[in-house]
């Protein structure tokens, strides 16, 4: 783990986002596309608003959530309605967003196609994450119905996913997916996530704290 502390959450949000668009440009150098996998919720809104405007080919970038709540992009809780406001815009309007979600009533009817729709997106070459408090990372909660295949080295690349502290059906990439991105930026803000890293950061079970799958190659950004 390398982390990396600033002095404040405006300077850690415009640190992170020209952080991954230089990452992004990198990889652009030597690859036809890029795959930009980022997490839903409010923390990191403000790093989109920034990403939106930086000046790169975003037509030759997909765009990936790390996963997605089983509900209609209509819904306040929607992941995909948050990426089409705040990061698919202006400049990154030209990306393409592969979906994680589909009009199926649950995730496990849906999850065949999805599958499918990440075959040539895959290695991520940018990976944005969070973190809870109880040390989840995209929908690999602990005491999730699927976490041990989520985490198993023969996961597949999606899983549906349910767990207590999730108000709805989830659809997450696995673990594997995760471990797997070129590079990896953890993004956490607050003295409780501090202190939930510092605990994920101590041996342990992964599946009593499932961010410890990805926190060996992660980049962490942390702001009071």
């Amino acid at each position: 783990m390398d982390l990396h502390t600033y002095p404040d959450r405006d300077m850690l949000m415009m640190r992170l986002a020209d952080r991954i668009s230089a990452d992004l440009k990198e990889c652009l150098l030597t690859h036809d596309r890029a795959t930009l996998c980022v997490p839903g919720g409010t923390t990191p809104g403000p790093v989109f608003d920034l990403l939106s405007a930086v000046d790169l080919d975003w037509s030759r970038v997909d765009l990936l959530l790390n996963d997605e709540r089983w509900v209609p992009e209509t819904s306040e809780r929607s992941n995909t309605a948050l990426l089409r406001q705040r990061l698919l815009t202006g400049r990154a309007a030209a990306a393409r967003l592969i979906p994680l979600v589909t009009g199926d009533a649950t995730p496990e009817e849906g999850l065949a196609a999805l599958t499918e729709g990440l075959e040539g997106v895959l290695p991520i070459s940018v990976l944005l994450l969070g973190m809870g408090e109880d040390m989840h990372t995209a929908s690999l909660f602990p005491g999730a119905d699927q976490l041990d295949l989520a985490l198993s080295d023969n996961a597949p690349p999606l899983v549906a996913m349910r767990a207590p502290g999730a108000a709805e059906p989830r659809i997450t990439l696995s673990a594997p997916v995760l471990r797997d991105a070129m590079k990896t930026h953890l993004l956490i803000v607050g003295p409780g996530k501090k202190a939930a890293l510092e605990q994920a950061d101590r041996p342990g079970p992964v599946r009593e704290a499932p961010v410890r799958a990805i926190l060996g190659n992660a980049m962490v950004h942390w702001a009071a």
